[in-house]
């Protein structure tokens, strides 16, 4: 770390919990200080003592275009020209939705907040008014931003309702929260046949970003969807950083899985804050004022955010970089699996579209229960070499690299001799 960097994250720690305002910056995985970055550039970050990185990041998943796009800059600067927020209704919000409506292949209507958890949150309690019913099934290792009813630990059983997971929350907020193992399909079956009458909804992400990259499976995805319509729950897929990333359409459309509702952020705000929730236009119907669940946002559908939204998913639509970015992505998974392959130390990859994960785990990751017990001070040894080198990647074997399509084929090659370097660190077989 350099010096400036070290005095401002100091400071910052007098000023704010922990130095930083969300905690995933806080370098708690890997140890020691982060870096404060002070400018972006199409797939590089530049922090404040000079020093150059590739990034694997793109403030966590939304820069898909890499940062600084030229369209995603002009639509900001005549938008900020009109004014920062009305709160009251803009043809821009007409335009986002549109432009998701058409994209999403389960959404008819939607409605635009501010966050990705705001998306899930509301998006639970809809399910929950249009069904009359109580409880949410999720599944461990599945991050729903933090929402109190989703800040749950899976209890002992194989479907027992939640405990708290933070202080903070109640044991009654979480009591009608349901935890299940990620792809267990006997053990969702078996949640169904016990609870089924109760159950309002299941949430779930179609590929998990926030246990490293790790794909829901055909049959798990197909006996989620078969069991909300045979007992009447609805399915949520949460699709914050799936969505618009893994294939225009979302996950949902890669899967060809229709869900009832989908929650979405990232990307449809081009790296604003911003999130959505749409789908089947009887339960959508639901939401005040066309219904009666209530959900509101002073600056939901903020006209700074809908620009930088409308900008990036017209260059996704209209120039989509889907091919190339599966190209770099397999690429750069391929070369940091030859450069870990050079060693005894256990590992995977897994990949879906530009996101990925290197676990320090020998056998491929399903669910919660294999990727808590990879190597994570391996990986904080790695993070740290990495970072070196110039390459910055989450601060977490728990978290997603994502490819943009700024990334050139040279800063992949760059990448994978950065790792083999690293690696070489290690001993060789």
């Amino acid at each position: 770390m350099g010096a400036k960097s070290h005095e401002l994250f100091a400071r910052a720690q007098q000023l704010m919990p922990g130095g930083v305002n969300s905690p995933a910056r806080a370098f708690g995985a890997v140890g020691g200080e982060p870096i404060v970055i002070e400018r972006a550039e199409g797939s590089r970050l530049f922090d404040v003592d000079g020093a150059e990185y590739i990034d694997y990041i793109g403030s966590w998943g939304p820069m898909i275009l890499g940062h600084g796009h030229p369209a995603v800059l002009e639509a900001l600067q005549t938008a900020i020209q009109r004014g920062t927020s009305f709160g009251a209704p803009t043809a821009a919000e007409n335009q986002l939705a549109e432009l998701i409506i058409d994209a999403v292949p389960s959404v008819e209507k939607v409605r635009l907040v501010n966050s990705g958890t705001e998306a899930t949150m509301s998006a639970i309690r809809l399910a929950r008014g249009h069904t009359g019913r109580d409880v949410i099934v999720k599944f461990a290792g599945n991050y729903h931003g933090h929402v109190d009813s989703l800040l749950v630990a899976a209890g002992s059983a194989a479907a027992t309702l939640g405990v708290p997971d933070s202080p903070g929350v109640t044991a009654g907020t979480t009591r009608d929260t349901m935890v299940l193992a990620y792809n267990d399909v006997a053990g969702l079956q078996a949640a169904f046949a016990e609870h089924g009458d109760s159950i309002a909804g299941v949430i779930l992400e179609p590929v998990v970003g926030n246990m490293g990259t790790v794909p829901g499976s055909p049959e798990f995805l197909r006996a989620a969807r078969e069991l909300c319509s045979q007992h009447g729950a609805v399915l949520i897929f949460d699709e914050v950083m799936t969505g618009f990333r893994v294939a225009y359409g979302g996950a949902q459309s890669l899967f060809g899985i229709m869900p009832d509702l989908t929650t979405m952020g990232k990307i449809v705000g081009g790296g604003l804050p911003i999130g959505a929730y749409g789908g089947k236009q009887e339960i959508m119907d639901d939401v005040l004022p066309a219904g009666s669940v209530f959900q509101a946002g002073t600056l939901s559908g903020n006209p700074i955010a809908t620009a930088a939204g409308i900008a990036t998913l017209t260059v996704l639509r209209d120039d989509p970089p889907y091919k190339q970015l599966e190209q770099r992505s397999a690429q750069l998974a391929a070369g940091l699996e030859e450069a870990a392959n050079t060693t005894t130390i256990p590992h995977t990859v897994r990949r879906v579209g530009s996101m990925l994960t290197l676990f320090f785990h020998p056998e491929p990751v399903e669910n919660w229960g294999i990727a808590s017990q990879c190597d994570t001070a391996m990986f904080a040894k790695y993070f740290w070499n990495m970072l070196e080198r110039g390459v910055y990647l989450p601060c977490s074997q728990y978290e997603a690299m994502f490819v943009s399509a700024a990334h050139t084929e040279d800063q992949i090659n760059d990448t994978i001799d950065a790792a083999k370097v690293t690696f070489a660190k290690y001993g060789h077989k």
